[in-house]
């Protein structure tokens, strides 16, 4: 292994990522290792990792490699896996267009989601294709100590619970996964939303990300509350043939919702690559024991 690997810094509406280019999936990057990379103190710091591969040099991404040249390897600031992170395509993006690897421009990125579509331009905001939601039967209630709220169940290629309250602060410091039930509902964890109004089709939320916590911005997560928001409207494209656009305050900044009449969902806003440099690999080395 060389002693020194590149990485780069970005973020999408401040939801920040340590970016690793890595084309043949030659750096081995354990869970230890990502979790030290994300650390604000001891390592670069980031709400999650983007390990850059070409899908055909994967194994979780072969199957994709002819319509998906790139990989999304996304981790979690924990140095979990997770299936997809939509600020974090944005990121990838426009780390493929920095690096001269793509142009502006329509793209196709392979992420365990399923292959996402993206549309660059020069400069400026970026826009994703994030797919369909579903929308699980049964109830779910999430909890803030003495509180409690329905949520809304959407699943967005990763778990989200939606929850609509009358004030952002009842969601507590979002340090530690609010509780929630049934437990059946989410076997393996779920990203939690907070949500209230700021007018007509205009909301700002708060968001525990499942293996990351409180985040600046979580863009499955604006998606979810975007699509939660339109079924409690009333609306739903898909039986109106109208497209349903929501706007998205988050922490970290703004992002735009709109789900067309087939159901695909399109997520506007920005993403910024912000420095580069190199990890010490005798460091991560010894931060992945």
């Amino acid at each position: 292994m060389s002693t020194r690997i590149a990485f780069l810094k970005g973020h999408g509406t401040e939801n920040d990522f340590v970016i690793v280019p890595d084309p043949e999936n030659a750096i081995d990057l354990p869970p230890a290792a990502v979790a030290a990379l994300c650390d604000r103190r001891a390592g670069i710091g980031g709400d999650g990792l983007l390990h850059v591969v070409r899908s055909a040099a994967h194994p979780e991404a072969k199957d994709m490699a002819a319509e998906a040249e790139w990989f999304m390897d996304y981790r979690n600031g924990d140095g979990s896996v997770a299936e997809m992170c939509g600020n974090g395509v944005r990121v990838f993006a426009r780390y493929l267009q920095h690096a001269g690897l793509v142009t502006e421009g329509d793209l196709a990125v392979a992420t365990r989601g399923g292959v996402k579509r993206v549309h660059l331009g020069k400069e400026g905001d970026v826009t994703v294709g994030m797919g369909r939601a579903r929308l699980p039967e049964g109830d779910v209630t999430v909890s803030v100590g003495e509180r409690s709220w329905p949520a809304r169940n959407v699943n967005m290629g990763n778990p989200h619970a939606v929850a609509f309250v009358a004030d952002l602060a009842h969601a507590g410091d979002l340090f530690t996964p609010p509780p929630f039930s049934p437990a059946s509902a989410y076997p393996d964890g779920v990203n939690v939303e907070f949500v209230v109004d700021r007018g007509p089709r205009h909301v700002a939320l708060r968001v525990h990300e499942r293996g990351s916590g409180e985040t600046r911005s979580c863009g499955t997560g604006a998606c979810a509350v975007a699509v939660a928001a339109a079924r409690r409207d009333g609306a739903d494209p898909a039986a109106t043939g109208v497209p349903a656009t929501y706007v998205v305050d988050v922490p970290g900044g703004r992002l735009v919702i709109t789900e067309r009449p087939d159901g695909e969902i399109e997520m506007t806003g920005p993403a910024v690559i912000v420095a580069t440099g190199e990890i010490d690999a005798e460091w991560l080395e010894t931060a992945a024991r």
